[in-house]
C-alpha cells in the first residue's frame, strides 16, 4: 500500500513539474510603434535651464533615456544623426514646495508642511524621419516626489530623482513609441 502511494506521489510530482516547466511568460514589444525601417536613434544631452537643479541631473536624465531605449527597443544608439531623434532636451523646472499642512505641535495658530514635493519638469522634441505625424516639439513632461518635511532635500534627492527620472523617461518613451 505504501509502495502504491509512493508511486502515485512521484507520478503526481512528475506531472506537476512538466506542467510548471511548460508554463512560460512571454514578453514582447506589443504596443510599440517604431517604423520597421528605423534602425538607429540618437539623443542630445539634457541641458539645465533652471536656477536650482542637482548638478548631475542633466547627465542622469540623459542616461535614463538612453537606458530606456537600450532595454526596450532593438535600435542602435548613435551620438547624432539617427533615424529617430530626441533633441532639444531641457530641464525647465526643478522646485520644492510644501504639500499638506498640519497644525504644529502645541499650537493651533501656526501651520507647517507635513510633506514637501520635489517637482521636475522637462521639455523634449522627438523627430521620426519616416513618419512626421509621430513628431513632437518642446513637449513638456512633469513628475514629482513627495517626502516628509522632517527630511531635507539633500537627504531624499538621490532617491527622489531616481524615481522621477524613471517616470519621466517612461512618459517620454510612451509619447514617442506608444502614441500616448
Amino acid at each position: 500500500m505504501a509502495f502504491r502511494n509512493s508511486i502515485k506521489i512521484q507520478t503526481a510530482l512528475a506531472v506537476l513539474l512538466l506542467v510548471l516547466n511548460s508554463c512560460k511568460v512571454h514578453y514582447g514589444l506589443k504596443g510599440i510603434s517604431i517604423p520597421p525601417e528605423a534602425k538607429t536613434i540618437s539623443t542630445t544631452m539634457f541641458q539645465n535651464t533652471t536656477d536650482l537643479t542637482a548638478p548631475l541631473e542633466p547627465q542622469w536624465l540623459t542616461q535614463a533615456l538612453r537606458d530606456a531605449i537600450a532595454t526596450q527597443t532593438n535600435l542602435t544608439l548613435l551620438k547624432q544623426g539617427g533615424d529617430l531623434l530626441f533633441e532639444d532636451c531641457k530641464i525647465v523646472g526643478y522646485s520644492v514646495s510644501p504639500q499638506s499642512m498640519a497644525a504644529s505641535a502645541g499650537t493651533t495658530t501656526q501651520d507647517q508642511a507635513a510633506l514637501n514635493r520635489l517637482t521636475v519638469t522637462i521639455k523634449i522634441s522627438y523627430v521620426c524621419k519616416f513618419d512626421e505625424t509621430k513628431n513632437f516639439t518642446d513637449r513638456e513632461f512633469m513628475r514629482y516626489y513627495d517626502y516628509p518635511a522632517s527630511q531635507s532635500l539633500s537627504q531624499v534627492e538621490s532617491t527622489a530623482l531616481t524615481q522621477i527620472n524613471r517616470q519621466l523617461m517612461e512618459d517620454v518613451f510612451n509619447a514617442a513609441f506608444n502614441n500616448w
